[in-house]
């Protein structure tokens, strides 16, 4: 897994700025618990659990980044569920 996201991803959230608050919450919610304690000290999903949800999502070896369309149609559908839930 050389990539957790393609190039573009950001570019699809500029087009689509409804989204940006969304995906800083979801990016949230799929941190490592204690990332500020180990390098690179970033709020990122732990690789294995990256990859659980790659081969979940994708099938396969979970090597398979999402597409950037993917990406901010997940962002939306959870934000869409978690209003449900209220």
């Amino acid at each position: 897994m050389s990539s957790r996201l393609q190039p573009g991803t950001t570019a699809e959230f500029i087009r689509h700025p409804a989204s940006i608050p969304r995906a800083a919450r979801a990016a949230l919610a799929l941190r490592s618990r204690g990332w500020w304690r180990r390098p690179p000290f970033l709020p990122i999903p732990d690789p294995a659990y990256w990859k659980f949800r790659m081969e979940t999502a994708n099938g396969g070896e979970g090597d398979q980044a999402p597409s950037p369309q993917e990406v901010r149609e997940v962002v939306d559908w959870s934000a869409r569920m978690r209003r449900a839930r209220r």
